[in-house]
């Protein structure tokens, strides 16, 4: 088994990685972090993959929305009813938005799109966002590796109890996903209440 799934990921796992970080992202970095500590790929390697799905990722969805973002607004309805959310974002931070974006959750994607429609210039965009994917490739793909080092103090035999540690990490990978769901929720509590006792009046002014 350990020797198929590293002629699987000799093959190719550094294609997936760079499919993956193109679309969205940490998920697998991070588990590609935890392989590369296993001795599946190399970290290095995880890292450059890394950076160069996740910089080339954003850039389509930039010049994606330089090209085509009115249009985008109108075919999808969670891009324009984010879009006000992200507008503020842009105003109160400006151009550092094009660092932090794949850093936000909800707007990973939404963010370059829209920095797009901007008057943010493509060379300025461009350089804020290889330092970013570079952080964020360095920073998710340590956070598996560290890991995996962090279970080899406690455990003799990594490879023995691997199965058991993959399933720990998505269990904790998905943990984190459930916060964010959580949080935004919390953060929605006001509205949906509102939006409650607009319906609830509505009915009574019928009747």
């Amino acid at each position: 088994m350990h020797q198929f799934l590293r002629d699987y990921l000799e093959l190719h796992g550094y294609w997936v990685l760079f499919l993956w970080t193109f679309l969205e992202g940490e998920a697998g970095l991070v588990l590609a972090g935890f392989l590369a500590f296993q001795g599946y790929l190399n970290i290095f390697g995880v890292v450059m993959t890394a950076l160069a799905g996740s910089f080339c990722g954003d850039q389509f969805y930039f010049y994606l929305g330089r090209w085509q973002g009115r249009r985008l607004l109108k075919l999808f309805t969670t891009l324009a009813k984010k879009f006000h959310k992200a507008l503020k974002l842009i105003e109160k931070y400006g151009s550092f938005v094009a660092f932090v974006s794949r850093f936000t959750y909800g707007f990973r994607i939404i963010l370059p799109v829209i920095l797009g429609m901007t008057n943010l210039g493509a060379l300025k965009f461009c350089g804020l966002n290889l330092l970013s994917a570079l952080c964020w490739s360095i920073i998710f793909s340590c956070a598996g590796f560290l890991f995996g080092k962090s279970a080899s103090l406690f455990v003799e035999d990594v490879s023995r109890y691997e199965p058991y540690l993959m399933l720990t990490l998505i269990g904790l990978i998905c943990c984190m996903w459930l916060s964010h769901f959580v949080h935004a929720w919390w953060q929605r509590r006001p509205a949906l209440r509102r939006l409650k006792r607009l319906k609830s009046r509505k009915y009574k002014d019928k009747r």
